[in-house]
């Protein structure tokens, strides 16, 4: 048993549809010829109705499958791409997973350091009371041919830190800011611009990152030497082994950056890989994390023996494996929003959101709150005044019950050419949930269903208002054969 301050447990949460670089370049090659260099592997692609707050939602259910018992006393979610602007981003990750409203939320931004910068913050001394869910996630957007539309991918990492049995304990680390511009987004732009690569690999991470790792090291009494595992996100090719090089680490330690089969997730990479390296480290690996945007943060951290416990959850490796690969390039720039699509008068409904319903609501919409009656012990959804059980029917007998956690057999299904989605068909049926009670919900990357198949609840967007610029959110049904969980 160790107990000391560190990492409790790790989750991740990588989209299932790759989409193939050589089907961007094909697209593109009468335009950006120069693109054919990138055209190797896959990135993850969201789907339409998923973002940050979503993939979050996935990544901090995986990381509590072998996280402690109970909840955490805070959530920070990180990420550069929030959908809301003016709303706590983390406050509905909260209330997806019925953390909210004893816990503390947060969101963190500003720069692709945001996640590691919001895992040092929980690792301090300021939150050494109680435990922290740090989680990151990104979905950016891009320019079309451009080479961040190459690099760029979608996932989400989550990092549940405190005191306690952990499987990585916290040595030290160092944050350095320094104003070096290499990329960057003016508020009211939807993409990033870069500058010149030789620059920024030289002047930006060669320069700035090995004395901040020097540092990190020193204040946690590590040899350079007896790092393990080194974990440095870059879109730039050859840079982790240069820095490596630079700052006295050995090659074979460098991670690989996932670039090939995830692409670069933003703010939550390094995370992602620190997640993606515990899941295979072993009792006694050093590992060190560092981040570079406007600065570095280095972190260092030691594997104890309760790493083993880790196997319980999905973590990157099992999302890199279950994977479904898609050379659908114009169906990804539709999901984006970079090519406008007729939508049919059946798209033109006003999707004004009354939000003093949706408050009074909110348990039962974000939360997947039903009702189990006392009485008898029928489950029911939605809950109600009156049990549904025909030989019950008590008033006022019902305390809640959460199904988001469930799964379902469907019970009949309708694949709907008439009803707008961004997807057609619109997929949608009645399912039976394991424990009993049955609804009518929407189901989410379907390609084929059949009646008495098992379904598990996945939070995403439910709809969108373009008028008021509002996003809603519920529960849908994803076929399980489309994860491992």
């Amino acid at each position: 048993m160790t107990v000391s301050r560190g990492i409790l447990s790790v989750g991740a949460y990588v989209p299932r549809t790759r989409l193939q670089r050589q089907a961007i370049y094909a697209a593109n090659r009468w335009f950006a010829p120069g693109l054919k260099g990138a055209a190797k592997g896959e990135k993850a692609i969201a789907n339409w109705d998923e973002d940050s707050i979503t993939m979050a939602v996935e990544a901090s259910n995986d990381c509590l499958l072998a996280g402690p018992k109970g909840k955490p006393s805070s959530l920070v979610l990180a990420s550069t791409s929030h959908p809301f602007s003016d709303r706590l981003n983390a406050a509905v990750v909260a209330d997806a997973l019925h953390w909210a409203p004893e816990i503390h939320t947060q969101d963190a931004s500003g720069s692709m350091r945001a996640g590691t910068s919001a895992l040092m913050a929980a690792l301090g001394r300021e939150a050494q009371q109680g435990t922290t869910m740090v989680v990151a996630a990104e979905h950016r957007q891009t320019k079309v041919a451009s080479a961040q539309e190459m690099a760029y991918g979608d996932g989400a990492a989550a990092l549940w830190v405190g005191e306690g049995e952990v499987v990585a304990r916290y040595l030290g680390g160092c944050s350095e800011s320094v104003d070096f511009v290499h990329s960057y987004r003016m508020a009211e732009r939807s993409q990033d611009y870069g500058w010149e690569e030789r620059w920024v690999r030289e002047e930006g991470y060669l320069s700035i990152v090995p004395p901040v790792i020097a540092k990190a090291l020193s204040q946690a009494g590590v040899q350079t030497a007896q790092v393990t595992h080194f974990c440095l996100p870059s879109t730039l090719p050859r840079v982790a082994s240069g820095v490596a090089k630079k700052a006295g680490i050995a090659d074979a330690s460098v991670r690989d950056n996932l670039m090939s089969v995830c692409g670069d997730t933003g703010s939550a990479h390094a995370l992602l890989m620190l997640s993606h390296a515990l899941q295979e480290a072993k009792a006694g690996d050093i590992v060190v994390v560092a981040a570079f945007g406007q600065g570095c943060d280095v972190l260092v951290f030691e594997v104890t023996p309760e790493v083993a416990k880790l196997g319980a959850a999905q973590g990157v490796n099992g999302y890199l494996q279950h994977k479904k690969p898609s050379e659908a390039y114009l169906r990804f720039l539709a999901f984006n929003g970079m090519v406008e699509m007729e939508r049919g008068m059946r798209a033109e409904t006003d999707r004004g959101t009354p939000l003093t319903s949706a408050y009074r609501n909110h348990e039962m919409l974000q939360g997947l709150v039903g009702g189990r009656c006392r009485a008898c012990g029928t489950v029911q959804y939605p809950k109600g005044r009156y049990c549904v059980e025909p030989t019950c029917k008590q008033l006022d007998s019902q305390e809640p019950h959460v199904f988001s956690r469930s799964r379902a057999q469907v019970v009949s299904y309708t694949a709907d050419l008439l009803t707008y989605c961004p997807d057609p068909p619109a997929w949608y049926g009645m399912i039976q949930f394991e424990e009993g009670g049955r609804m009518l919900i929407d189901f989410s990357e379907v390609e084929q269903v059949e009646v008495g198949d098992t379904m598990r609840m996945a939070f995403r967007i439910k709809d969108q208002d373009p008028l008021r610029g509002y996003q809603r959110y519920f529960w849908k049904a994803v076929p399980l054969a489309t994860t491992k969980g």
